[in-house]
């Protein structure tokens, strides 16, 4: 019996009928608003080449400006990834601790950072850190931002992975002699990764988004740099190429999301692929101590 006759009936002719009346009603509406939108921005000139051809202009200087306000997005949000990943897999760490003395410390600086608004993260670390005498500009302030606030996030995704673990994982590394140094980064921790691996790359993708929040403090980004340009060529030329230049962020935005999408995925896959030979190969590995099972793919 498949799973899907287990979980719930299998539709008939009449439900199956009604299901594609159903999808096609939709794509229908769907590719009518789609075209409903196209029309009106051909009615207002909005999908003229012209208008569209400044963007791959470099005369315009437009591609050099979107293409060094991305390597600034991609630079910071590379810093706040890298920094929050192993910050967080430390919280997470402390928050399982068996050390009160180190649990409840650690607990209320995870709360603290998740319930502060990013946006008053990255206005107090530019405002307030230097009137104690630590030195601080855009970057740093939207880095160290977005790194205390997602560090708190990543911390919890953290914790649930290593949770879910399986206990006789931790019992049988336990039974081997490992240390529970040991056990957390040769044990748990592989597996909590790999589990929590959608969620992970789900948050470092809201992380890149956040650093659309540096033009606030005057961060060059892809948003500011986009909304500068609109602001040079609307003193120019009048509103002629608003639309054309915050749809490039956008779509850039988009292309940069997806990849990072995708090379999770393929991380994911080899990840999965290497504990599955891993786990075939074991039991025929006549110097392993593990018992087929008992601690899985350690």
């Amino acid at each position: 019996m498949s799973a899907q006759a287990v979980l719930f009936d299998l539709p008939g002719p009449k439900a199956r009928r009604r299901q594609r009346i159903g999808t096609a009603v939709g794509a229908v509406l769907v590719l009518g608003l789609v075209g409903l939108g196209l029309w009106r921005l051909a009615d207002n000139g909005q999908l003229d080449p012209a208008r569209w051809a400044v963007l791959f202009d470099p005369a315009a200087g437009v591609p050099q400006a979107l293409g060094e306000a991305l390597l600034n997005t991609l630079y910071v949000a590379a810093v706040g990834m890298v920094a929050a990943t192993v910050l967080g897999a430390l919280l997470a760490v402390g928050r399982l601790s068996h050390h009160i003395w180190v649990r409840i410390p650690v607990t209320v600086v995870v709360e603290f950072f998740r319930a502060v608004p990013l946006l008053v993260l990255i206005l107090f670390c530019l405002l307030f850190l230097p009137t104690v005498g630590l030195p601080m500009n855009p970057f740093r302030a939207l880095a160290l931002g977005l790194t205390l606030y997602n560090m708190a996030v990543l911390s919890e995704i953290f914790r649930a992975g290593i949770l879910s673990v399986d206990k006789g994982q931790r019992e049988a590394a336990m039974a081997l002699g490992m240390r529970k140094t040991q056990v957390m980064t040769l044990v748990l921790l592989p597996q909590a990764v790999r589990r929590m691996l959608p969620v992970l790359v789900a948050q470092l993708v809201v992380l890149l988004k956040d650093s659309s929040l540096g033009f606030i403090v005057g961060y060059i980004e892809l948003l500011r740099q986009a909304r500068s340009l609109v602001e040079f060529f609307n003193f120019q030329f009048g509103n002629l190429y608003t639309f054309q230049l915050y749809v490039a962020a956008a779509v850039i935005y988009i292309v940069v999301n997806v990849a990072l999408s995708q090379a999770a995925k393929v991380i994911e896959r080899r990840t999965r692929s290497n504990a599955k030979t891993a786990a075939v190969a074991a039991p025929n590995d006549p110097t392993s101590t593990i018992t087929p099972g008992a601690a899985g793919p350690v």
